[in-house]
């Protein structure tokens, strides 16, 4: 499961407990709440009462005008009012259903005639909810002696539409909090996985020995994170690549420098003129190798540890082509090659003009180099798929089987038909100026013969314009 699925579940059941929990507790403690509240005023209705009529108690009125007056009056309210006498008998019910019933078997009134709080909650109908009413009850008195109980009761169905509004309120409202919390923890999780995730492929990248450049994370631990991985790469990769590249260098370099010494022994010795100017010429061919393989080496190194292209520029493509035909106008007549250029003129592409001349001028470098004497040489560019494909192909013998998969390998090179060997490095140049403009190199034999090399590069190459 990926860490920001990890990180969204978790929060949704943090905050959906959380919620859930709070939800619950608020919504029972509204009916509870609601009860409580009209118990109090229950209660203070029936002690006021029950001072009003105690003097009528005391007499020994239970019809009196004042109950009248009480009866009339809870007539246009939902409540009741019921007074017994210190027996439990019932001698006033302003609803008139229960005069001289004995009342003392009920809470309210059995503890209020001992003394203590009196209060109870039942329903005239045992199986009839709609019929529960609370009663609150108070003492009458003479003195501080109890002569009578005075109960307010009031159906709880009066209520209920109020604690039935309450918790759909709490409900709503606490869905919407709810809602708002899980939509903050989706974008605070996105934030933090796309975060986490440029990251990853920017490890994956690396560990597949791409070109790949440090994302923005922004300014978090998992930015210091990048920084100390892409810093730690930067170490090990530099030292990997300097024990590579010496070992290899010493290796490329052990040939003509034992030509050199050679040579330099049998020059000490007599020798005609003619044979000196040989071995001269085979120290200066040498050393000028030496020299080709370390500024072609130099080149490659820029290109391979360079991870993006700063100064990526509009470039016309038929344009580079044009510039890259002028650099072998010289070769090109003295092998006696004719060079066929057709491009799309409104071609074009965003890149290093530089770094694309040099790799162009690779390619057709070891065209003229295999392309028999008097062949034509073809320089093309076209559209193809939202890349550009620029092509260079030649008539020459073409590319051995054993050779195809190593083509692109550091020093690798196979012999022109007139025997001189390349230092191996044009093609691995080419690869990586094709990489660092997010595009790809290829190199195969032609359908006709010959070979044909292919440098496809992005018409829109997002990456630099962003980089």
């Amino acid at each position: 499961m990926k860490i920001g699925l990890r990180i969204l579940l978790g929060y949704f059941l943090i905050v959906g407990l959380a919620a859930w929990f709070l939800l619950s507790i608020f919504v029972q403690e509204v009916k509870p709440g609601a009860r409580s509240t009209l118990e109090a005023a229950m209660n203070d209705s029936a002690q006021l009462l029950a001072q009003v009529v105690a003097d009528d108690m005391k007499e020994g009125a239970a019809n009196g005008t004042l109950l009248a007056r009480i009866a009339a009056a809870s007539r246009n309210t939902d409540y009741r009012i019921t007074i017994t006498d210190a027996q439990g008998l019932v001698r006033f019910d302003s609803a008139g259903k229960a005069v001289g019933k004995d009342y003392s078997h009920w809470n309210d009134v059995y503890l209020t005639l001992r003394g203590k709080y009196g209060a109870r909650m039942s329903s005239e109908s045992p199986h009839d909810y709609g019929s529960l009413a609370m009663y609150v009850a108070a003492p009458v008195r003479d003195g501080q002696r109890i002569i009578g109980v005075l109960t307010v009761s009031k159906p709880i169905s009066s209520v209920q539409g109020f604690i039935e509004r309450s918790q759909r309120k709490i409900l709503k409202w606490g869905a919407l909090l709810l809602g708002l919390s899980l939509l903050i923890g989706v974008v605070i999780t996105w934030r933090m996985a796309s975060t986490v995730n440029k990251l990853m492929v920017f490890v994956e990248a690396v560990q597949a020995g791409e070109k790949a450049v440090m994302p923005k994370l922004g300014s978090s631990e998992i930015s210091t994170l990048g920084h100390a991985l892409e810093a730690m790469r930067a170490k090990l990769e530099g030292k990997d690549y300097v024990e590579t590249l010496m070992h290899t260098l010493t290796h490329e370099l052990k040939s003509p420098i034992a030509a050199i010494q050679a040579a330099a022994e049998l020059l000490e010795e007599d020798m005609p003129p003619a044979q000196r100017r040989q071995f001269l010429s085979t120290i200066q061919a040498q050393n000028a190798r030496q020299r080709d393989l370390i500024d072609k080496l130099l080149a490659l190194v820029r290109v391979e540890k360079q991870q993006r292209i700063d100064d990526a520029a509009p470039l016309a493509v038929a344009g580079l082509l044009r510039d890259v035909a002028g650099d072998f106008q010289a070769r090109l007549a003295a092998r006696k090659l004719e060079l066929e250029i057709s491009a799309d003129p409104t071609l074009e592409l965003r890149g290093d003009a530089l770094l694309l001349r040099q790799a162009l001028g690779n390619l057709l470098d070891n065209a003229i180099g295999f392309a028999p004497p008097g062949s034509t040489l073809k320089l093309a560019a076209s559209r193809s798929d939202g890349h550009a494909a620029i092509s260079v192909s030649d008539a020459g013998p073409g590319i051995p089987a054993y050779a195809e998969a190593r083509l692109f390998e550091r020093f690798y090179s196979l012999p022109r038909p007139d025997g001189a060997k390349s230092t191996g490095l044009g093609l691995p140049f080419v690869r990586e100026v094709a990489s660092l403009h997010g595009g790809s190199a290829q190199v195969a034999n032609g359908e006709g013969g010959g070979c044909r090399a292919v440098l496809l590069l992005p018409l829109h190459t997002e990456r630099i314009i962003s980089a």
